[in-house]
């Protein structure tokens, strides 16, 4: 991480990477999920995930530690990280907004940010990947910038206006881009509006030495993972971890 996306990502506890993969790269991605004749989604956010992914093509594992993400997780979780849970999100015109929750205060073990020798320190923290374009005008994630580091409770009031609140940002992420933000940072999603589904993968990692999660992931069955995918199965331990940046990929 340059010192531009240091000082943005401590500012604002989220940064977007623009890009990452190609169009060719999205549509086979789509491809894949319109493969799983998935049911409509619903309009409540409670129908609006899918899970297991891995299983469904080597196409969702080459995302686990693509080597566009991996310098910034290293920064933001340090070396060992491991994938925590996963899932996906997809909306149609008029599915609801998903409330906001996280936030430094009340402080949430498994999520926080902390600032310690010039270094950062966060927990369950979350890449995700856009199949479709998010933000103004049609919805997806949003934020309070900077809400990891805030020292009060978001107030009900604010809660409750949501996107209406002035405080909340739906920042623009095109197809192809990542999202990378610490669940420490008052978070949600905004309804949707545009006509077309709204999809995005969603990792979840934490570092080595915790879980968030009760129970611990299994690899996928039925494709193949590399040495270094492997590692992010491992459970939730700091002594003796193997590094992710020295093992073969």
């Amino acid at each position: 991480m340059n010192e531009v996306e240091l000082y943005k990502f401590d500012v604002l506890g989220y940064l977007i990477l623009e890009d990452v993969l190609s169009p060719e790269e999205v549509a086979e991605l789509n491809r894949l999920v319109d493969a799983q004749s998935l049911p409509e989604p619903g309009l409540e956010t409670s129908g609006a995930r899918f899970s297991n992914y891995l299983a469904w093509g080597q196409s969702f594992c080459t995302l686990l530690d693509h080597p566009a993400i991996m310098p910034y997780l290293k920064v933001i979780l340090g070396d060992g990280f491991r994938l925590d849970h996963y899932y996906g999100i997809y909306m149609r015109a008029g599915t609801e907004r998903l409330n906001l929750h996280g936030g430094n205060t009340p402080y949430d073990p498994p999520e926080y940010y902390h600032f310690r020798n010039g270094n950062m320190y966060n927990g369950l923290t979350v890449v995700a990947w856009n199949l479709t374009d998010t933000g103004p005008g049609k919805g997806g994630f949003c934020c309070i910038p900077g809400s990891h580091k805030a020292n009060y409770a978001c107030p009900p009031e604010i809660k409750e206006a949501h996107i209406d609140s002035g405080m909340v940002v739906i920042p623009e992420a095109k197809a192809g881009s990542v999202v990378i933000f610490t669940e420490a940072l008052t978070h949600g999603t905004a309804p949707w509006t545009a006509a077309y589904q709204r999809r995005s993968l969603l990792y979840k990692y934490s570092p080595a030495q915790q879980s968030w999660s009760k129970t611990h992931l299994q690899p996928p069955t039925g494709v193949t993972l590399t040495p270094r995918q492997q590692l992010l199965f491992e459970p939730p331990y700091f002594h003796q971890r193997q590094s992710l940046f020295t093992t073969e990929e």
